[in-house]
């Protein structure tokens, strides 16, 4: 199939060709033929580009962002249909994309606005690949001009996409966040300049999030740049102990093989410069990253100055990222990466007495697996290991999960690699093949 030619059936692409069509047409409005001129394409190629019988090469579509006025709208949901199509086995594509949208060729906004909502119904069964009928609605809507939200509509968004982090599968989470970022940026553009600073705070925990779902997506290229997004927005708000939250945030997500430990502890003692002292946060990421470089007396240490620090009283981000379950996952981490298995008993219980979230619930129950590697039960420690990971939904093994995986690899000694054991869990945790995901 030619690299701009689709499926008729897939009617995704009509969707696409209806949001280029109406930012085309919103104030400024710009005439097709002249549309066409501006992006040195064929006027009839542009005109089925719009109809949704063929779709843009990937190279042209920032460039319809840009001649279009579209502020990164159809680049988003160009990349969004894109994965979905990957994603998709045609015949489970055909099933839930199907539908019998009339083509957009001198129809009406109303028109448009019902085969959309015709074509959003219909995907509402598509959860399962990590969207929804409801972020492709609300996609819709930001296309067709979407009221401005109230800063407290905000703050709740914060709060939902948060549990959502730790609660539901990264892909939905992912989904779900760019949706809310394109609607900030757009607010952005015509909000005062108190709003604005509120705007710049939410946009900084939206994009820190998003940062955190990509992680465990294994994107960690794209999690790097929306974390930088994330410190770049939290300083134009003027807020430090944000600025703070999100560089800790960063330094964090570092160590589940995004960054060398080395970089993790650079990030660390930067923020901890900006902070003037040690915070909580950055102590915990500080003794995993010690951890990781196996320098457990330090780590240990580091611990003690955590207790310390946790004493004289810890306050609360407004947006409930710190919570203080973490401080008994830095000592499980870092108890059982030491071997020292009754103090990495004790750190899991706690863990697994308060952490509702199910990433930490299993990476805890993966450290008395390490321990146990440590301390020289190699097969019994990686048993451990695949019977945790193999209990968890394909959907929740996030890059984090199978990154503590093969942490316990790298425990087992050089010369036992060899091991029947080591094999089978080095292929769990082998990605899948594109053609199976």
């Amino acid at each position: 199939m030619a690299a701009d030619a689709i499926d008729p059936h897939a009617s995704a692409w009509h969707l696409f060709g209806a949001v280029m069509r109406r930012c085309r047409e919103s104030e400024p409005k710009i005439a097709l033929r002249r549309a066409a001129a501006n992006l040195y394409v064929d006027y009839s190629n542009l005109a089925k580009w719009e109809r949704g019988e063929r779709t843009p090469p990937a190279e042209m579509v920032s460039r319809l962002d840009e001649v279009y006025g579209a502020r990164g709208i159809l680049t988003a949901l160009y990349g969004t249909l894109v994965r979905l199509n990957a994603a998709a086995e045609s015949d489970r594509l055909r099933a839930g994309m199907c539908m019998e949208i009339p083509a957009y060729r001198n129809g009406d906004d109303d028109m448009e606005r019902r085969a959309a909502l015709q074509f959003l119904a219909g995907i509402g069964t598509f959860g399962a690949l990590g969207s929804s009928g409801e972020s492709l609605r609300q996609f819709l809507d930001l296309s067709l001009g979407q009221a401005h939200r109230p800063i407290e509509e905000w703050e709740l968004a914060c709060a939902d996409h948060l549990h959502a982090l730790r609660t539901r599968p990264p892909s939905q989470v992912s989904a779900a966040l760019l949706i809310d970022l394109l609607a900030i940026r757009r607010q952005l553009d015509t909000a005062t300049p108190p709003d604005a600073t509120e705007l710049h705070r939410i946009m900084a925990v939206l994009a820190s999030v998003h940062a955190n779902a990509l992680t465990r997506l294994g994107d960690h290229g794209a999690a790097i740049h929306w974390s930088y997004t994330a410190r770049q927005a939290a300083d134009a708000s003027g807020d430090l102990a944000l600025g703070l939250m999100v560089r800790g945030e960063e330094a964090g997500l570092g160590l589940y093989g995004q960054r060398a430990p080395e970089t993790v502890l650079r990030l660390v003692h930067h923020a901890q410069r900006l902070a003037g002292e040690p915070t909580v946060d950055l102590l915990t990421t500080e003794v995993k990253a010690l951890s990781l470089l196996h320098r457990h007396d330090e780590a240990i240490k580091t611990l003690n100055k955590l207790h310390r620090t946790v004493e004289n009283g810890v306050t609360a981000d407004r947006y409930g990222f710190w919570k203080p379950d973490q401080i008994h996952f830095a000592e499980s981490w870092a108890y059982a990466a030491a071997g020292q298995e009754s103090a990495a008993d004790t750190a899991r219980e706690n863990v697994l007495k308060f952490a509702p979230e199910y990433q930490y619930r299993t990476n805890v129950q993966l450290h008395g697996a390490l321990c146990t590697v440590v301390r020289g039960g190699i097969d019994e420690g990686l048993r451990q290991a695949t019977t945790t990971i193999d209990t968890l939904p394909l959907t929740y093994r996030s890059g984090n999960i199978i990154e503590t995986g093969r942490m316990i690899l790298r425990a087992v000694p050089h010369h036992e690699q060899n091991r029947p054991s080591v094999a089978e869990f080095r292929k769990m945790l082998a990605p899948e093949p594109a053609s199976a995901v």
